[in-house]
């Protein structure tokens, strides 16, 4: 089965985020592979080890990401791509990185690919439905099982308060939700050997692109941290005292009655 993960470099969820000129400020982050995207390439190991095949995990951003894919050759994929668009993007969006990888997946004959629901950076969870509408193929989101059986595939994917069970068949691309596996963390074997398995670099040429042609469709206006929350008022005395205190609060400084 040719297996591929579309696996993006984020801020690690710990790190204290600044602005700088109107954006994030990047220096000295520690980044990380997007958690989300960490189901996706268990759930692709896993699928490998069940049904045979290859498992390959593609990035689109900066030389930066090679430490992300490393780390995935590490848990257990065989290979990795990196698409460098550092010196031919100047902006990009969720347009650009679908367009991007849909050009790198669309002669590979990919039987199944995985993402993660959202990136925790952007939470637009985009980029995997419309990779999968730019190939012509399925797509399920938020998956939270998945049995495939020849080219027959039954998935559960979560619904707000409730999951939901699909049939469908493959090629076909889903985006990983928090349950569906646990991640492994990379072993020193695996570390090692991550050292020699392939990772291809590519840029826009290589895909016969110009940058016209991922040119982005939306515009960032502004970045900007969430206001700080002021401190809780905590009520106290008689209990019909304390409803009269909080309607006149909820009016007068809440103002939302």
């Amino acid at each position: 089965m040719n297996i591929y993960v579309l696996l993006k470099r984020t801020f690690d969820t710990e790190e204290k985020i600044t602005l700088s000129g109107g954006k994030i400020n990047e220096d000295g982050v520690e980044c990380i592979i997007n958690p989300y995207d960490e189901f996706a390439i268990e759930e692709a190991i896993q699928v490998r080890d069940a049904h045979g095949g290859e498992v390959t995990v593609v990035s689109v951003g900066s030389e930066d990401s090679e430490k992300q894919l490393r780390t995935a050759l590490a848990m257990g994929a065989d290979k990795a791509a990196l698409i460098n668009i550092e010196d031919d993007v100047e902006n990009g969006d969720q347009f650009t990185t679908a367009k991007i990888l849909t050009e790198y997946l669309k002669d590979k004959g990919a039987d199944l690919i995985l993402a993660g629901n959202v990136a925790i950076d952007g939470g637009s969870g985009q980029v995997g439905p419309r990779v999968a509408g730019l190939l012509g193929i399925p797509y399920v989101t938020t998956i939270t099982n998945l049995e495939i059986d020849g080219s027959n595939v039954t998935i559960t994917r979560d619904v707000e308060g409730d999951s939901e069970v699909i049939e469908t068949t493959l090629p076909l691309l889903v985006t990983a939700q928090q349950g569906l596996n646990e991640p492994r963390y990379p072993s020193l074997p695996g570390i090692m050997k991550a050292k020699k398995k392939p990772l291809e670099e590519l840029e826009l040429d290589d895909l016969d692109l110009e940058e016209e042609d991922v040119e982005a469709k939306t515009k960032t206006i502004e970045v900007y941290l969430p206001p700080k929350k002021e401190a809780g008022k905590v009520l106290s005395g008689d209990l019909g005292d304390q409803v009269k205190e909080l309607v006149h609060l909820l009016h007068t400084e809440a103002k939302v009655i």
